[in-house]
Order: structure tokens, then C-alpha cells, then sequence
């Protein structure tokens, strides 16, 4: 059931913390089941198109400094290299970019999934919009090498954080969904549920894998992620 539309707040690292503690780890029931897009990222070497191989044509563009064609423990991956944080100028070309609104959300039950190791305990893994935009935001992000993943919508913003570092360099699968009354991460098969309906989510940023787009490296981060990306698929209710 949906809750109370109250005005949405930015929630920080510190509150996400607390709010894990309200967290009861329950069987996954999410019905997002329609597949929007689905990037298996097994592009040759030099790369510059992310093939959506779900038919529905939503391709992305991958800047020159991410590798694609990356062997890595018997997956076939695209890696992005370390960078030092708040390095200026920011670099765009760290970034693989999906333009398109059916990436939206919108009031639609609606999952990310994906595969990735890390290497570092800092960056954002992928996202669509960043906080204070217009129409809210999704995003997938490490903080301290423990996953977050967060769902910003117009009645209020819900996260939840991974019970254990995932930065270990080893491969995890992991799911952030957004229900009709709740936020899900299942994290390996481990599930965590969250109550509490976000609102509708959309914007005009592009989807991004690798950091954010709109960033300085002064007041705002680009918190690029540093490690690899397996496969990516993105489901709707």
C-alpha cells in the first residue's frame, strides 16, 4: 500500500545507515518481470555501441576510456580503471550512456540487475538522474565497499544497503528493485526489504554506467566506479 505523500528528502550515507536497521530480510516477491533492455556487454575490444539485445533497440554509447572485450575470471566484461577521487577535469569518456525514457520507472514495479566485481570501495555502479533532479532518481552506488540501492521518487526516497562488502574483486549478482510498496535488494540470493511506496520516478538524464554525468569534481563527485560489469538487464511491471 502506497504511503503517505509527503514532500521527498535527500537521504544521506548516515541516514541510510539507520534506516537499514528498520530492514526484515523477507522472501523476494517482486513482479517486475518485462525486459526493457538487456546489455550482456560482450562487445569485442574498442567497442563504442552497447547492444540492448532485448529487441527493443535501446543501445548505449560507451566512451573511449571504458575497456570492453575484458576476459576477467571467465566472463567477458567491460573494466574501468582506477582514478584517483575529486581528479579534475571530470572525464565523460569513463562513462557508457543510455539515452532513452523507457528507461523510467515511472509508477511501474521496476528492477535493475545486474553482475560486477569492485575493485575499490567507492563509486557509483550505475544510475539514471543524480540527487535534487527533476523527477527523482535510481541509483546503484558503493560506499565503503557496501552496495546501496536507492530509489528517489516524488513522495519520498527509499535504500538499502548490502549486509557485507562487495569489493572483494570477486563476482556478485545483485537486484535493486522498486515495488508498489516497498524497495528490494537481493544481493547473491540474500534479500532485504524496505517498506514505503517512492512515488513516480522519471527525468531526462541519461542512464549511466560508471559514474555520473553531471558532475565538477569540486562541489559535486563524479564517483566513478573502478572494477567490471558482466551483464545488465533492466525489467518492468
Amino acid at each position: 500500500m502506497r504511503g503517505t505523500r509527503a514532500t521527498a528528502a535527500v537521504i544521506g550515507s548516515a541516514t541510510l545507515a539507520m534506516i537499514s536497521a528498520l530492514v526484515v530480510t523477507a522472501p523476494a516477491n517482486a513482479t517486475a518481470t518485462t525486459i526493457v533492455a538487456d546489455w550482456q556487454l560482450n562487445e569485442g575490444p574498442g567497442a563504442r555501441v552497447m547492444a540492448d539485445s532485448s529487441g527493443h533497440g535501446i543501445d548505449g554509447r560507451i566512451g573511449t576510456l571504458v575497456e570492453t572485450g575484458r576476459r576477467v575470471q571467465g566472463a567477458t566484461a567491460y573494466h574501468w580503471n582506477y582514478v584517483r577521487p575529486k581528479s579534475a577535469p571530470p572525464n565523460p569518456e569513463r562513462l557508457v550512456q543510455v539515452d532513452s525514457s523507457a528507461l523510467n520507472p515511472g509508477s511501474s514495479e521496476y528492477a535493475v540487475q545486474m553482475r560486477f566485481r569492485a575493485t575499490a570501495g567507492n563509486g557509483n555502479i550505475l544510475q539514471k538522474g543524480q540527487s535534487g533532479t527533476r523527477g527523482g532518481f535510481f541509483k546503484i552506488e558503493l560506499h565503503l565497499g557496501k552496495l546501496a540501492c536507492v530509489y528517489r521518487g516524488t513522495v519520498r526516497q527509499r535504500g538499502l544497503w548490502s549486509a557485507t562488502k562487495l569489493n572483494d574483486g570477486a563476482w556478485h549478482t545483485i537486484r535493486c528493485a522498486r515495488d508498489s510498496d516497498a524497495v528490494v535488494l537481493t544481493v547473491d540470493g540474500a534479500v532485504k526489504r524496505l517498506k514505503g511506496w517512492t512515488g513516480p520516478v522519471a527525468n531526462t538524464y541519461p542512464l549511466t554506467i560508471g559514474g555520473k554525468i553531471a558532475c565538477n569534481e569540486a562541489n559535486v563527485g563524479c564517483d566513478y566506479f573502478t572494477g567490471d560489469v558482466d551483464w545488465v538487464r533492466i525489467q518492468s511491471g
